[in-house]
């Protein structure tokens, strides 16, 4: 089993960058695909980005592609996300999970796919 901590959440303006991280206990990272989620206010739980188990293939939301970029470094069990231009739309609080499952592609899209989820960490953009 593999525990998940986020960090770097905030309150930003339109436009600001925010580098969001993800930190891995328990298990080493390389067993798992990684993905980042986020729930708005008022919202149901929305995908954002995922990356694969070596970190070669990527896969992001329409909403954030061009703006956000999912990285991870196995070496120090970290997932991160770096976001650029950042929007009000944007504010939510975002999730990193892991996904034991197995796709063609590497990466994992589908929620229900993702078995360890972290607390969460609170994004808010102002305009």
């Amino acid at each position: 089993q593999v525990q998940l901590v986020e960090s770097g959440g905030g309150l930003v303006q339109a436009g600001d960058s925010l580098r969001l991280s993800c930190a891995a206990s328990g298990r080493t990272l390389r067993r798992y695909a990684m993905g980042w989620f986020r729930q708005p206010p008022g919202k149901e739980r929305e995908f954002v980005a995922a990356i694969s188990r070596s970190g070669d293939t990527t896969y992001y939301a329409d909403s954030v592609k061009g703006r956000f970029t999912v990285s991870r470094d196995n070496t120090k069990n970290t997932v991160d996300l770096q976001m650029n231009s950042l929007k009000p739309d944007d504010t939510a609080k975002y999730y990193c999970a892991a996904s034991t499952y197995f796709s063609a592609s590497g990466y994992v899209v589908e929620e229900n796919d993702y078995n360890y989820w972290g607390q969460g960490t609170q994004v808010t953009v102002s305009s």
